[in-house]
């Protein structure tokens, strides 16, 4: 399994956590259960703390990382990270889509029930009301979601779930 120690800190994973083969985690990382971290994702808890939730999936190619003496990362419950996403020293609230190559920076914070859109720049110290369609480069609130996009949030990280069984049942 990809997890590594690293100062005299481990990663530890909740029951039902399940780890890609080429995926790695290093230092002080904590995820809660059901979590999934897909291929060639990176989750570097060396410099500071990475926090993961219940039911949250890691996209391929994903990476995670904090500031030295300043931020780390923290992400709720039923949280979907986008394939080739950077966090990096943020916050992410509960049952978020983080959309595909999104960037969120140092000190922002992304509520609960949003939406970064795909290709996103969330700068440094940004701040937005939970419920929204955050999106730009940089990014900026286009409008709030719709019933059936606040619906789809808690089904994608549910999907990943799903997801998860089929790889290990026939590779893991």
């Amino acid at each position: 399994m990809p997890l590594y120690e690293l100062k005299g800190e481990k990663p530890q994973l909740d029951k039902g956590c399940w780890l890609a083969p080429s995926a790695e985690l290093i230092g002080d990382v904590v995820a809660g259960k059901n979590c999934s971290f897909w291929f060639n994702t990176t989750l570097r808890g060396d410099v500071m703390p990475i926090r993961i939730g219940d039911n949250t999936n890691i996209q391929d190619g994903s990476t995670l990382h904090g500031t030295h003496h300043r931020c780390g990362v923290t992400i709720g419950n039923n949280v979907t990270v986008g394939h080739n996403v950077i966090l990096h020293g943020c916050q992410i609230g509960d049952e978020c889509l983080i959309g595909m190559g999104s960037v969120v920076m140092d000190l922002a914070k992304i509520p609960s029930r949003s939406i970064v859109g795909a290709g996103s720049l969330v700068t440094e110290n940004s701040e937005f009301e939970e419920g929204m369609l955050i999106m730009g480069r940089p990014a900026k609130v286009v409008r709030p979601l719709k019933s059936e996009e606040l619906a789809f949030l808690k089904q994608s990280a549910q999907n990943y779930i799903n997801y998860t069984k089929w790889y290990v049942d026939e590779i893991s």
